[in-house]
């Protein structure tokens, strides 16, 4: 972690833009090194009414994608989140799986060297909330911390090292343009892939109630507006990989291309229907920081 990082001075600080009183640990620990979906209410729709079948329509195919997977009942996950600044690279890699039937989702977050945290961060999400364990020096060994993504600028998008799983699909409800690039092979499977642009601020209002409220932070938060994503989706129209780039300024309110952090953000999905094992932790595990504090 640099000294640039510790201080959370605006002045040549990449990641003090993205810097909340209960949200810093996430990024120190997530971002540290760098010089630099909830579907309906969150995390997948039960609305019968849409489609089961990939539609024709490339925009509409796309903006179905998270409904459409959010009735599979529950999916394997895995993620990667590379972050790039004009000084510094890193990768994030997680495994774990969300049900879309409870909302819940767990992931486990690989850390990289040189960050606020050692090991691997746990992620537990829920439609505007996130459990983490391990995000921090100031919380006690087998403790989680308990944030709103609200407290996050981000909305949790990028700061943990990971995209929540159905924030990720939630994002593809805010797709403006959709081109059918072609058909891909992706773990035996043939799948539709798909190019364009998504706005997370209709994202959110798409996807509605707590779900929403980490895209419409992004939202506020990343300086490139129209998303960068490829989607790739199979013949029923489930998303079985999304990569979404996020972009956000380095140095506060700099709009230099030098100042930028580029995020990219890759989420697949497997094992349709497989039961994952997620759960809230319990009240006797939640370390209680101060509103001021961070647990780093």
């Amino acid at each position: 972690m640099t000294d640039q990082q510790r201080t959370g001075r605006p002045r040549r600080r990449p990641v003090s833009h993205l810097r909340s009183a209960a949200g810093a640990a996430l990024l120190a620990a997530a971002l540290a090194g760098l010089a630099g979906c909830s579907g309906g209410s969150g995390g997948g729709s039960s609305d019968q009414s849409a489609p089961d079948r990939l539609a024709a329509d490339p925009l509409t195919a796309v903006r179905n994608a998270a409904d459409i997977t959010g009735r599979t009942g529950s999916a394997r996950t895995t993620t990667e989140l590379v972050t790039e600044s004009s000084e510094k690279k890193a990768a994030f890699t997680g495994t774990g799986g969300y049900d879309y039937v409870k909302r819940i989702g767990r992931l486990e977050v690989a850390v990289p060297p040189g960050a606020a945290t050692t090991g691997k961060i746990v992620e537990v999400v829920l439609p505007g909330t996130v459990y983490l364990q391990n995000s921090g020096a100031k919380v006690p060994e087998g403790k989680w911390v308990k944030l709103d993504v609200r407290q996050l600028p981000d909305g949790n998008l990028v700061s943990s090292g990971a995209t929540d799983p159905a924030a990720a699909a939630g994002a593809l409800r805010g797709v403006q343009k959709a081109d059918a690039v072609g058909t891909d092979t992706v773990d035996g499977v043939a799948l539709h892939h798909y190019r364009g642009t998504l706005d997370l601020a209709k994202a959110a209002d798409a996807t509605g109630g707590r779900g929403g409220d980490g895209l419409r932070m992004g939202s506020q938060t990343f300086t490139v507006k129209d998303v960068p994503y490829d989607a790739w989706l199979d013949d029923q129209g489930r998303l079985h990989k999304v990569v979404e780039v996020f972009t956000f300024a380095g140095v506060a309110g700099s709009k230099e291309a030098k100042d930028q952090v580029k995020v990219t953000s890759t989420t697949a999905l497997a094992d349709f229907g497989k039961p994952v094992e997620a759960a809230e932790p319990p009240a006797s595990d939640i370390f209680a920081l101060k509103p001021t504090e961070s647990p780093k």
